[in-house]
C-alpha cells in the first residue's frame, strides 16, 4: 500500500485525490489545503493541512501529489523526494528550465519516481494520433492549438493562473510534449508573439500568445493559446500534423464548448489522409477527465512498483517546457530564442 500526501486541491489536485481515493494500492495519509477545508463528499475524514512541508514531516509519506500553483512545483518536488517520497508533479514541473533540471537531478540523486502530469500521454486515443503521425515519417508541420473563452468562475481560475503562468506555458507543455514524441528530435529555435487582451490581468502578462518552433530535423511547430471572455469559439481546437507522406488530424476538435474540460481532451475520430486516398479512424467510448486522471496515478503507482525506467519521460518534461518557456521569452523580448545551447 502506497502511502500519498496530495498538495493542492483545485481542479487537477481534486481530481488526483480522487483517483488515490479510490485506488486499491493507494492510502491517502494527508491533504494539503490552504483553505485547511475539503468540500467533496468522497475526501472527508481525511487529514487536511494548511502547511505543506508540516504535512509532509508529519505524515512521511511514500508519495507526493503536488498540484499547487506552478511557482511552487519545484520547491515542493525536491523537499518531497528529499524526505525519502516519489512525486507526481503537475505540469508545468517548473517555471524555469533550471528549476526543471534541479527536480529531475534530484530524482536521478535520490533515486526516486518522477512523473509529470502529461494527461494526453495516458489517453488512447492521443497515443493512437502520434503512433499514425510517426507511421507517416517526417519532417513534420504541427498545426496545434487551444484557445479557450472563459467566463465567470472559469475566467477567475484562468486569471489566477495567470499570476504566475502565461496560457501558452500552462497549456503549451501538453502539446509540445505531443510533438516532440512524434518528432524525436532537438529543438532549435523558437519564435513568439502575444497580445495582453485584459485589463484584469498584470500589466507584464499577455492572455493570448502563439508561437513557431523549428527542430533540428527540419520539423516546424505553431502553437496558440488564449484565455478570456473575448476569445472566439471558432477554431479553437485545431490538430494537424503534416508530412511528406501526408497527415494526420483530429476531426471532432470544434464539437462542444472551448471552455468543456473534457472536450479538450476528446479525439473523437482521427482523419489520416495519404496521396493515395483517406482513412477515417472512429475512437468511441473515450475516458473523460477524471477517468484520466485515474490513468495518470495508476502509471504513477506502476512506475513505482515496477521500477518503471522514466529517463525519456523526465526528459521530455524538460524539453517541452523549455521550448515553452522560451516561447514566452521571445514574446517578452521580441527577439527569436535559440535552443541550440543549454538554457538557464
Amino acid at each position: 500500500m502506497t502511502r500519498v500526501l496530495i498538495a493542492g486541491l483545485g481542479n487537477m489536485g481534486l481530481s488526483h485525490a480522487l483517483a488515490h481515493h479510490g485506488h486499491p494500492d493507494a492510502e491517502i495519509i494527508g491533504l494539503v489545503n490552504r483553505s485547511g477545508t475539503v468540500d467533496h463528499p468522497d475526501l472527508q475524514g481525511y487529514p487536511v493541512f494548511t502547511d505543506f512541508h508540516a504535512a509532509l514531516h508529519k505524515t512521511k509519506p511514500d508519495l507526493v501529489v503536488v498540484a499547487t500553483y506552478s511557482d511552487s512545483h519545484a520547491d515542493y518536488a525536491v523537499a518531497a523526494m528529499e524526505a525519502g517520497a516519489h512525486v507526481f508533479a503537475e505540469k508545468p514541473l517548473a517555471t524555469t528550465v533550471a528549476d526543471a533540471r534541479r527536480v529531475v537531478a534530484k530524482a536521478q540523486e535520490t533515486n526516486r519516481k518522477l512523473v509529470v502530469g502529461y494527461i494526453l500521454r495516458h489517453h488512447p486515443s492521443w497515443v493512437r494520433l502520434i503512433a499514425e503521425a510517426r507511421g507517416l515519417g517526417g519532417p513534420y508541420v504541427f498545426r496545434l492549438n487551444l484557445n479557450q473563452q472563459s467566463s465567470g468562475a472559469e475566467w477567475e481560475t484562468h486569471k489566477a493562473l495567470m499570476q504566475t503562468t502565461s496560457p501558452i506555458v500552462d497549456c503549451g507543455v501538453h502539446y509540445v510534449d505531443v510533438m516532440c514524441q512524434i518528432t524525436d528530435a532537438a529543438p532549435v529555435r523558437v519564435h513568439g508573439m502575444g497580445l495582453r487582451l485584459s485589463d484584469e490581468i498584470a500589466p507584464d502578462m499577455y492572455n493570448y500568445g502563439q508561437f513557431q518552433v523549428v527542430f533540428a530535423d527540419g520539423s516546424v511547430g505553431w502553437y496558440e493559446a488564449g484565455w478570456g471572455p473575448m476569445m472566439s469559439e471558432t477554431a479553437f481546437f485545431v490538430k494537424d500534423i503534416i508530412s511528406p507522406n501526408g497527415s494526420v488530424s483530429i476531426t471532432d476538435g470544434n464539437k462542444g464548448a472551448s471552455a468543456d474540460v473534457d472536450g479538450h481532451t476528446r479525439v473523437g475520430s482521427i482523419l489520416v489522409h495519404r496521396p493515395g486516398g483517406d482513412h477515417n479512424i472512429d475512437l468511441p467510448d473515450e475516458p473523460g477527465h477524471q477517468a484520466l486522471c485515474d490513468a495518470e496515478q495508476a502509471y504513477m503507482l506502476r512506475a513505482i512498483a515496477e521500477d518503471i525506467d522514466l529517463t525519456r519521460h523526465m526528459t521530455d518534461a524538460v524539453q517541452s517546457l523549455a521550448i515553452c518557456l522560451a516561447a514566452d521569452e521571445s514574446i517578452r523580448t521580441g527577439q527569436p530564442v535559440s535552443l541550440e545551447e543549454p538554457r538557464p
